[in-house]
């Protein structure tokens, strides 16, 4: 049988997702999604609203289980692994959440020093000299004193980036990290991404919706739709796409492959009912 040309697996993949099907109920979220994220690099994964891509980061940390196929991370099969065994990989495995998440009676120093005080029995020298260098990492040392209510949107987005690589994490998840940021403050969070994942040698799975964005400075990307990977490769190929729901999706063009409207009876037979019943 020929190898399929969408298969990056190998041994320098960190995460491997073969042919997973997922339902929510009786909905099929995906259905043979198929990718694979290799070691040191910044992998996107894009699509339209509700095609599963935050499911999808749920499957890599063990929160949900799919109905077929396998999620290796770490060479491991997630499904396989018991609660121990779970808890050992996110260990692994850095966030950052939407909006930050920043806890909001702590201030920014020790909403980075969280993780550490709450998983190591570092000496609070020793601690303070970590959480100071991630601080700096992301340009945000002299604002270690101020609380979250004190700080702009990019600027919590940065303390949450320090927080997520505080336990120097392997691989690290950025889920819709441009979300409500202004274009100088998403040009900043863009270049930290690259940046660290350069400087720390750790692999970047980001999650958006911002196809410039995430385009500049991933490695490899996908689009996903249909509950598949519909197109993927470096941005200037998916440029190149003549498929309809990636052009679709990279134009934000209303209405194409996925409609505008939800799924409806007849709209003026509809009316007509209406006009009767009054």
């Amino acid at each position: 049988m020929a190898a399929d040309p969408r298969d990056t697996s190998g041994p320098n993949s960190v995460v491997d997702v073969r042919d997973v099907h997922y339902l929510a109920g009786k909905h099929a979220i995906f259905s043979g999604l198929n990718l694979s994220v290799q070691r040191g690099s910044i992998t996107a994964v894009m699509g339209p609203s509700g095609t599963g891509k935050t499911t999808l980061l749920r499957l890599i940390t063990g929160q949900v289980q799919p109905a077929s196929g396998t999620v290796e991370v770490f060479g491991q099969d997630v499904a396989t692994l018991d609660h121990k065994g779970v808890f050992a990989l996110r260990k692994r495995v850095g966030m950052l959440f939407q909006n930050g998440a920043l806890l909001t009676d702590l201030d920014v120093f020790e909403n980075v020093a969280f993780p550490v005080r709450e998983h190591t029995k570092l000496p609070e020298p020793l601690l303070q000299t970590l959480v100071v260098s991630k601080l700096q990492a992301v340009g945000l040392r002299g604002a270690a004193h101020l609380m979250p209510q004190q700080l702009s949107g990019g600027m919590a987005r940065r303390v949450a980036l320090a927080r997520a690589i505080v336990m120097d994490p392997e691989v690290l998840i950025y889920d819709e990290p441009f979300v409500g940021l202004d274009p100088i403050s998403m040009g900043v969070v863009c270049r930290l991404i690259r940046q660290l994942n350069d400087a720390l040698g750790i692999t970047s799975i980001v999650v958006s919706h911002d196809v410039q964005e995430v385009g500049s400075i991933a490695d490899q990307s996908y689009i996903i739709a249909g509950g598949k990977v519909i197109a993927s490769g470096s941005s200037e190929q998916l440029q190149h796409s003549t498929e309809p729901a990636v052009r679709q999706f990279l134009q934000g063009e209303a209405d194409g492959p996925v409609p505008f409207h939800y799924p409806a009876g007849d709209y003026h037979q509809q009316l007509l009912q209406l006009v009767r019943k009054s």
